[in-house]
């Protein structure tokens, strides 16, 4: 550590003397550390885990795996916390740098003036000035800093000595220098004494909890060195530049100090948020593990579910482009690498979502089942599940006010509009092909999107399935002409039947007591010909004007199990519906033409 570290007794020329760039070399040991660690785990990952999948069954093969998985999952830990520790030796030097500045400019002022700067701070001045009665200079003599003893010429009627001022000033300066560093020194200290990990070779859970308090506190002393220089207010494509421009060392800091942000950050390229993410989703899952209450129990089991699957490396492979616990919970995840697709769907989930189980399988599902479709189409193609959004939530169902508004749609709606222009402004093919997916209350969300300056940025064909209207009455409304708008709407698909706000309180009243399928009942009583929803004119009416797919018409809503709005769920599924699952892919992958027609409502 520097010279009088944690002690008050550093002096200015200890700090002056400070050979910060000893620290920075220290930094960039275990910033070496870190890499070969990375190194390590991107090995097992990619080419040993693969490697012995593809060419080994068994009891001794699935033994071997989980060795592995347990390697990679302590190398990822090294590589982290070695992370940790060169950025806060960076930023050691950092903030001492910056005291040795103040030190230095008030030295060079007080050789200036000629001015002495003795051990203890004092500063001695020489005579100067006229005095008042007898017209001689006045004696020099002695500033101390503030609130230190010092010596000082006798006041009376007399002019004060120019110098006195000055040199007050010097002597504070250096005083205050000398403070912030020993206060610099003390923190950073303590911070250094608890960046170490538990002995032996496994890296428990408790160990991860540890790790995201440690990256807490790193972030917390690293923020003047990292965290103020990322562009938050830039454009995702100013994002894009400004991590081109990077050097290498900088890129591994902001990963290990700063993987939530990085990773969440639209514009960053696909491969370094997957990184980040993968890293943050660790750090969150230990976060969470050391908290009680049912929120931190259903996100906590939904991200073990998503790391989970990113262990198990199914294809199409797997980016983690966003993770987050913040309000219902957030989480993007791309089955294909949507900077190199030439196609790049994007699906936004609706009711009830939130990071949880369910959404971790089903909802990924419907993304996997939407690559794997587009990739029979072009193997060039990517396809994303995007839960950036607190979406309605409703214990019972569709009963709840807030599906009932669009204040979660459009604060949604600005939240994909940027996310779309990050994968727009890092997808490496000239002309990208992209399309934005909307099922239920996600659909209501998309049509937010479009509503701002200049629709969704680089989408060119919009899907809409088991849609309660988006906001607009007419396709030609979202941006991308209503030959690029398609519909799928299911007979028994009791939300695409829900009853519009002008059926008044009618309507409401069964959408509050009895869920969608009162609000169905309830309204088609109120007007049989009423063909608007709650949030506009129906998607799949000719008045709408966008182009109808068949799907399947899904289980009636009164069966012999009782009431069920299944119908309302199946669209990407290929074993349920293959019409519709078939028919959202070919959208996706740019192969609208080879569509089949749906009649209108």
């Amino acid at each position: 550590m520097t010279a009088g570290a944690g002690s008050s007794e550093l002096t200015w020329a200890q700090l002056r003397d400070l050979n910060c760039s000893e620290l920075e070399g220290a930094a960039d040991g275990w910033g070496k550390a870190s890499n070969r660690a990375d190194a390590g785990r991107d090995r097992i990952e990619k080419q040993l885990l693969n490697g012995l999948r593809e060419t080994q069954q068994g009891a001794a093969a699935d033994a071997a795996v989980g060795r592995l998985r347990q390697l990679s999952r302590n190398l990822q830990y090294v590589y982290t916390e070695c992370g940790l520790v060169r950025t806060t030796l960076n930023s050691l030097a950092h903030e001492m740098k910056a005291q040795q500045r103040v030190l230095r400019e008030a030295l060079e002022d007080a050789q200036a003036l000629r001015f002495t700067v003795h051990a203890d701070g004092s500063v001695t001045y020489p005579e100067a000035g006229e005095g008042l009665v007898a017209g001689k200079p006045l004696a020099g003599g002695t500033a101390s800093a503030k609130g230190a003893p010092g010596l000082l010429p006798p006041s009376g009627l007399v002019a004060p000595n120019p110098n006195t001022a000055k040199a007050q000033d010097i002597a504070d300066r250096v005083a205050k220098a000398v403070r912030a560093a020993a206060e610099v020194d003390w923190r950073f200290a303590r911070i250094l004494r608890k960046l170490k990990a538990e002995e032996g070779l496994k890296v428990p859970d408790r160990t991860w909890t540890d790790a995201a308090g440690d990256a807490a506190v790193v972030r917390d002393v690293a923020g003047g060195y990292l965290r103020s220089r990322i562009p938050y207010d830039a454009s995702p494509a100013a994002r894009r530049e400004w991590w081109a421009g990077l050097t290498d060392e900088q890129r591994e800091e902001y990963l290990a100090v700063y993987p939530d942000q990085i990773g969440n950050l639209d514009g960053i390229p696909a491969l370094v948020r997957d990184t980040a993410n993968r890293d943050n989703l660790q750090l969150l899952i230990g976060k969470l593990e050391g908290r009680d209450g049912e929120r931190a129990e259903t996100q906590l089991a939904g991200l073990r579910e998503i790391d989970r699957q990113l262990q198990a490396g199914r294809q199409p492979p797997m980016y983690l482009l966003g993770i987050g616990d913040e309000g219902n919970g957030r989480a993007i995840v791309s089955y294909g690498n949507p900077d190199t697709a030439r196609n790049v769907s994007a699906y936004v989930p609706g009711l009830n979502t939130s990071l949880d189980t369910d959404f971790a399988k089903n909802d990924l599902k419907r993304a996997r089942d939407t690559a794997i479709g587009m990739q029979r189409h072009d193997s060039s193609s990517a396809a994303i599940v995007w839960l950036g959004y607190d979406a309605p939530q409703s214990p019972d169902g569709w009963d709840g006010l807030d599906v009932m508004g669009d204040e979660r749609a459009a604060r949604g709606g600005a939240a994909f509009h940027q996310f779309m222009g990050g994968v727009s402004a890092t997808n490496e093919n000239e002309d990208p092909h992209m399309t934005a997916i909307g099922h239920s209350y996600g659909s209501r969300t998309v049509g937010a999107a479009t509503q701002r300056g200049g629709g969704i940025p680089g989408v060119d064909d919009i899907v809409l399935v088991g849609s309660p209207g988006v906001g607009v009455d007419r396709a030609d409304e979202l941006g991308v002409g209503k030959d690029h708008v398609y519909v799928g709407a299911a007979e028994n698909d009791v939300v695409t039947k829900l009853p519009s706000k002008q059926q008044g309180a009618v309507g409401a009243f069964g959408m509050a007591v009895a869920g969608p399928a009162g609000a169905y009942v309830v309204g088609e009583i109120a007007d049989q010909e009423d063909d608007d929803l709650w949030f506009g004119q129906d998607p799949a009416s000719e008045e709408f004007g966008a182009r109808r797919f068949p799907v399947g018409d899904g289980p009636r809503l009164v069966g012999g199990q009782g009431l069920s709005i299944d119908a309302h769920s199946q669209y990407f599924d290929p074993d349920r519906d293959a019409s519709s699952a078939n028919s959202i892919a070919l959208v996706a992958a740019g192969q609208s033409r080879r569509l089949k027609a749906e009649e209108y409502r």
